[in-house]
C-alpha cells in the first residue's frame, strides 16, 4: 500500500481526492482496511480533504477497523468542534474494536482544545484500566488535557507520578500554571526544571514570561532574558515578542522599547501592536502616534488592534482630539471598527468630562453596544458625578443581565459621594439579593526573587507588625506635607475618622511599606494591583517618593503609574 501514500501526497485539493478515491474502488483497493484507513486520515486532517464527507464514508463502513476509528477522531480532534471526537471514543468504547493508545492520545488532545474538564478524568481512567499509563507520551498529552482545562492541581499529581518527564511536560504544566492563575508556581517549577538540568526551550520561557508578565515581576523576568539571549532564543520573533510584553507589563517600557529597537528578526505586525500597546499602558500617546506611523513606513499596514492600541495611548494621554482623528481614519483606510473601538473611543471622552459626546458614540453604533462599553459610560460618569448618566448606563446594565459586583459598586459609590444614603443601602441590597460579591483588592510587590501577595487589611506577613509601624511613620511624615486623607473615597456611612482608617491599609500600601523597610534606599519599588488604584492611595504615595526619594512603579487593572518626585506619570489623568 506504499503507492498509496504516493497518490495521496499528490492529491492538492478535494475533487482530486475524491477521484482518488474513485479510483481505489475501481481497482478493489478500497476493500483493504489499511487503504481506507490512510484515505480517511488524509480526508479528515489534511487540507486537501473534507471532515464531514470523510465521516460519511467513515459512517458506511460495516465494521470499521482501529486505524479507521483513530483517523476520523484525530480529525475531528483538531476541528472547529473537538467535541465531537468525544462522541466517536464513547461509540468506539461500545464497538467490538476497543481504543488503543493513540485513540486516547487523540480523544485527550479533544478534550484539552475544548475545554473538557469533566470527560478528562473519565479518559484518565481509560488510560489506567487499559494499561497505557507507562507511555511517557500519553501521560503527557493527559497532563496537558488537565492544565489547558485548568484542573490544575490534577495535572501537578499527574506531573509527581511521572517517572521520566521529557520537556514537553515541563512545558505542559509552566503553560497551564501560568495560564491558570499561579504564576508563582509557574516560576518556581521554571527554576526547577533548571535545577534538574532540563534545558528550556521557546515554549519553556513563553510560559515563563508570561507568569513574570501576571506578576510584574521584573527581576525573574530579567533572568529569563538572560537565559533566552544566552541560548540564541531570541532569534524567534514570538519569543522577542513575549520580552516585550513581559517587560512593559513589569513598567520597564524602556528596556521593551530596547527589546524592539535590537531585534534579531523581522518584525511581524504583532511585534509592532505589541510595543504600541506597551506605550498606550504607560499613557505615551505621543510616541505611540510616532510608532504607529513608523509601522507604515515599514510596509506593515495599521490593523484593526494596531488603531484599538493607539486609540488606548491617546486615552490615557488625555490626547482627545489625536484620538478622534484616529478613529475617524479607520474608515479612511478600510480598516473594520468593533465594539473594542467605541468602548475607547467613549472611555476617551468619557475621561474627559465629554459624556454627552461619549453617549452620542454608543448611539450612533450600528452594532449593539455591550457590558463593557455601559460599565465605561457608567465609570466615566461617577468620575464626574453625571448621577443621571449613571443611571442610564446602569439601567441598560441591568436589562443586559450584568451581575458584574463593579456595576453595583461604582453606582453605589456615586451615591454615596452625593451623601445619597438611602439609594446606596438599595443598591447594596441589590447586591445581596442578587448574591454579588465584591472583588477583594491585592497587590503583588517582588523582594528579592521572591513574590509577595498583600490583601486590603492584610495581616498574614510575618512583618506585619513592621509594615504597619512603617505606614504609621509614612502617615505622620505626609501630614506634614499637608497630606489630609481622601475620606470621599470610602462608601460607607461612618464617622471621618473611621473612614481615614479604611483608607490606611490598602494592599497597595502594604505592598510600598514592605518595600521600604525591605529594600535599598532610593531603589524602585514595583506594585502589581488587581484592581484601579485609588484616589487616596495615589496621592499617598506620590507623597511618599518625594519624602523617601523613591521611585514607584504601580501598574492597576488599566495602566501603569511611575511615581517620582511627588508626581506620577498619569498626569492626573486615570
Amino acid at each position: 500500500m506504499a503507492y498509496v501514500d504516493s497518490l495521496l501526497s499528490k492529491c492538492t485539493c478535494f475533487s482530486k481526492l475524491k477521484q482518488l478515491q474513485a479510483h481505489l474502488i475501481i481497482t478493489g483497493n478500497f476493500q483493504f482496511y489499511t487503504c481506507r484507513a490512510k484515505f480517511l486520515d488524509f480526508c479528515a486532517v489534511s487540507s486537501a480533504g473534507n471532515l464531514p464527507y470523510a465521516t460519511h464514508v467513515f459512517r458506511h463502513i460495516t465494521s470499521p477497523y482501529k486505524n479507521e476509528w483513530n483517523a476520523i477522531i484525530r480529525g475531528l480532534a483538531q476541528s472547529h468542534n473537538p467535541i465531537d471526537a468525544l462522541t466517536f471514543y464513547v461509540s468506539m468504547s461500545r464497538s467490538l474494536c476497543k481504543p488503543d493508545a493513540l485513540t486516547c492520545s487523540f480523544t485527550l488532545k479533544a478534550c484539552a482544545r475544548a475545554l473538557a474538564r469533566s470527560e478528562t478524568p473519565q479518559l484518565h481512567a481509560h488510560v489506567i484500566r487499559f494499561g497505557f499509563a507507562a507511555d511517557v507520551l500519553l501521560r503527557t498529552t493527559l497532563l496537558d488535557a488537565y492544565s489547558k482545562c485548568s484542573d490544575l492541581d490534577y495535572a501537578y499529581k499527574v506531573f509527581d507520578e511521572m517517572g521520566v518527564r521529557d520537556i514537553a511536560s515541563w512545558n505542559a504544566l509552566i503553560a497551564g500554571l501560568a495560564q491558570g492563575n499561579r504564576p508563582t508556581e509557574a516560576l518556581l517549577l521554571f527554576k526547577k526544571m533548571r535545577e534538574e538540568n532540563m534545558e528550556p526551550n521557546e515554549v519553556t520561557v513563553l510560559g515563563a514570561l508570561s507568569a513574570c508578565s501576571q506578576l510584574g515581576a521584573n527581576k525573574e523576568g530579567e533572568l529569563v532574558h538572560e537565559y533566552i539571549k544566552s541560548k540564541n532564543l531570541d532569534c524567534k520573533v514570538i519569543v522577542c515578542n513575549a520580552v516585550i510584553d513581559m517587560y512593559a507589563k513589569c513598567g520597564l517600557v524602556g528596556r521593551a522599547y530596547e527589546v524592539f529597537n535590537e531585534m534579531k528578526c523581522l518584525r511581524t505586525r504583532v511585534t509592532w501592536n505589541t510595543m504600541i500597546m506597551a506605550l498606550a499602558m504607560y499613557g505615551d500617546g505621543e510616541q505611540a502616534l510616532e510608532l504607529i506611523e513608523r509601522m507604515s513606513q515599514a510596509g506593515i499596514d495599521p490593523d484593526s488592534v494596531s488603531y484599538l492600541a493607539a486609540i488606548c495611548a491617546c486615552n490615557h494621554a488625555g490626547m482627545v482630539e489625536e484620538g478622534m482623528k484616529l478613529f475617524d481614519d479607520m474608515d479612511r483606510c478600510g480598516v473594520s471598527k468593533n465594539v473594542k473601538h467605541y468602548g475607547s473611543m467613549v472611555d476617551l471622552l468619557g475621561r474627559a468630562g465629554r459624556l454627552d459626546e461619549a453617549y452620542e458614540i454608543v448611539q450612533s453604533m450600528s452594532t449593539v453596544p455591550d457590558v463593557v462599553l455601559w460599565q465605561t459610560l457608567l465609570g466615566a460618569s461617577k468620575t464626574y458625578s453625571n448621577v443621571e448618566m449613571a443611571e442610564i448606563a446602569s439601567k441598560k446594565l441591568i436589562e443586559m443581565g450584568s451581575n458584574h459586583c463593579g456595576d453595583f459598586v461604582l453606582l453605589s459609590n456615586l451615591y454615596a459621594a452625593q451623601g445619597r444614603w438611602h439609594d446606596v443601602r438599595r443598591v447594596r441590597e441589590a447586591m445581596k439579593g442578587q448574591d454579588v460579591k465584591k472583588v477583594p483588592g491585592f497587590s503583588y510587590i517582588e523582594v528579592g526573587g521572591t513574590i509577595y501577595k498583600f490583601m486590603n487589611g492584610d495581616k498574614n506577613h510575618p512583618k506585619w507588625n513592621e509594615i504597619y509601624w512603617k505606614l504609621d511613620e509614612v502617615s505622620l511624615r505626609i501630614r506634614e506635607y499637608g497630606y489630609v486623607a481622601e475620606t470621599n473615597y470610602v462608601f460607607h456611612d461612618i464617622g471621618p475618622e473611621e473612614k481615614e482608617n479604611a483608607l490606611c491599609y490598602h494592599s497597595e500600601k502594604l505592598a510600598v511599606a514592605f518595600g521600604l523597610i525591605s529594600t535599598p534606599d532610593r531603589t524602585c519599588i514595583s506594585v502589581n494591583k488587581n484592581l484601579r488604584i485609588c484616589g487616596d492611595c495615589h496621592v499617598v504615595i506620590k507623597l511618599i517618593t518625594m519624602i523617601y526619594e523613591r521611585e514607584i512603579i504601580v501598574r492597576d487593572r488599566t495602566r501603569f503609574h511611575r511615581f517620582k518626585d511627588g508626581a506620577c506619570s498619569c498626569k492626573e489623568y486615570w
